[in-house]
């Protein structure tokens, strides 16, 4: 089901794909020289903080294919899925994009979105990818592979220390370095220190969710901490408790103990006042600048800060009520990051560059430019790292682990297409934080019991497909999970 779309989202989705139809105009013409055909491909992703190496890899891709270049339009994160949507109904999308988190990944191909890319994709290429890479349901759909895993399994999400701010707190160890909080207890620890040393003039905390998804960051990095397997910054299916094949804000005590901690924290006015109306690259902006002490975000914030020869903090992951975390973050077999339109009159075109992208070399100057971690494990040596903050989170590799996945067990699963929950846990959040709902574990039951209905009712409409599918009560959240078929 597609969400609706605003006035002025439709108004920049349709200027984005007016300069698509333009380039479009001019694929397979003369290039300015008039020597030699050059085809131009449009490429979309939602990369901001990663620009940097997909322009270079662009740069690069064209030296080694000067018959083609790749024109790249990178759109709003939040609004990626509408305006790929709003692309395929106006009949022109991109020659090759991200792969969208929703609709469903099976939901973009029954609808014929994308384009199979079996013809380039043999065995032998699969061959160069780790083990379990192409997994019917996740990234091969009736025998046919759309896309493929580009970053191996990782903690997507850390809490911020500001070193400067830190020592201004006196939060140091004997030696003089900054004493990192490890448990709840710790982190509250902290923010009373910064916020009473200060007198109120930095803030402990602060995030930004203009885009209303920020704020999900925190109760999904502490929730993880606690025992539960995470699910409130995801979507779709991803998202539920597999251990027992349901969503469960309102029944797991953790969801509602992180908010109770959240809430404590902001009604002694640790977070940074305007957070719920500025943007996430604003939040990052302030913290770099020492207005807050702490926030949470992903790997993605380095690229910038690095940029900016900021490098005065470090990360931590998965704060706990006691010292050890009591669950890790998960990720299936298989992956998804790029994709061929079914659209696209430059099917070989878009494929070279598809092919380029998962490439070995591409995946080892992504992990060099401390992006992320690579699907190839070769190109995740820690000696290569020489910047402290990346180093910090490639030690936390083992933060992250394969978790339960219902499609290897049952392909038909892959049918099941759950719609749009509203409000979902973002808007759930937002109103707790701001005071207009004052019942929390109410409204978390409320989420709960929609999320499940509209998950029954999908179940119903899939055939050979039951609830015990998304079941596995063997899971021990501190582990792996190797799913098999049939079991």
């Amino acid at each position: 089901m597609s969400s609706p779309i605003s006035r002025r989202t439709l108004l920049r989705g349709a200027a984005a794909l007016a300069g698509a139809g333009a380039l479009a105009g001019c694929s397979s013409g003369n290039d300015a020289s008039g020597s030699k055909a050059k085809t131009t491909i449009t490429y979309w992703d939602w990369y901001a903080s990663q620009a940097g190496w997909v322009d270079n890899e662009i740069k690069l891709f064209q030296q080694a294919h000067p018959d083609i270049a790749v024109k790249k339009t990178t759109q709003v994160s939040d609004k990626y899925a509408d305006l790929v949507s709003l692309a395929y109904r106006s009949n022109n999308p991109p020659d090759i994009l991200m792969v969208p988190k929703s609709p469903q990944l099976s939901q973009q191909v029954s609808q014929e979105w994308l384009m199979p890319v079996d013809k380039w994709a043999t065995k032998s290429w699969q061959s160069s990818f780790p083990e379990n890479s192409f997994v019917e349901g996740v990234d091969v759909f009736g025998g046919k592979v759309y896309t493929a895993p580009f970053a191996a399994p990782a903690p997507s999400l850390q809490l911020y220390i500001h070193h400067g701010v830190f020592k201004d707190a006196g939060l140091t160890n004997d030696d003089g370095s900054v004493k990192l909080p490890k448990t709840w207890d710790d982190v509250t620890h902290a923010a009373d220190a910064i916020a009473s040393k200060s007198g109120g003039k930095v803030a402990p905390f602060g995030f930004g969710n203009s885009t209303n998804t920020t704020l999900a960051w925190w109760l999904d990095l502490f929730v993880r901490g606690a025992g539960s397997p995470g699910g409130a910054a995801v979507g779709g299916i991803d998202g539920m408790d597999y251990r027992v094949g349901r969503w469960t804000f309102g029944s797991d005590r953790n969801f509602l103990d992180v908010i109770n901690l959240l809430m404590e924290w902001k009604n002694k006015n640790w977070f940074y006042p305007n957070s719920m109306s500025i943007s996430d690259e604003q939040a990052r902006a302030f913290f770099e600048r020492g207005r807050f002490g702490m926030t949470v975000g992903g790997v993605w914030n380095q690229p910038e800060w690095t940029q900016h020869k900021f490098t005065d903090y470090s990360l931590v992951t998965l704060p706990s009520p006691s010292e050890a975390p009591r669950a890790l973050f998960y990720g299936p077999p298989g992956g998804r990051f790029v994709a061929v339109s079914s659209k696209t009159q430059h099917a070989d075109e878009a494929w070279a560059w598809f092919d380029w992208l998962y490439s070995p070399d591409a995946g080892k100057r992504w992990v060099e430019q401390g992006q992320g971690l690579s699907v190839y494990a070769k190109n995740n040596d820690p000696k290569s790292v020489t910047f402290a903050p990346f180093a910090q989170y490639v030690g936390m590799a083992g933060a992250a682990v394969v978790g339960p996945q219902p499609a290897i067990r049952n392909p038909k699963v892959s049918a099941v297409q759950l719609p749009a929950v509203k409000p979902d846990i973002n808007d759930v959040l937002a109103g707790i934080y701001t005071g207009q709902l004052k019942d929390p574990h109410s409204a978390l039951t409320e989420l709960e019991g929609k999320m499940n209905q509209a998950l029954g009712d999908a179940i119903k409409k899939a055939p050979g497909v039951s609830a015990k599918d998304f079941t596995f009560a063997d899971w021990d959240l501190t582990k792996a999970y190797t799913t098999r078929p049939g079991a």
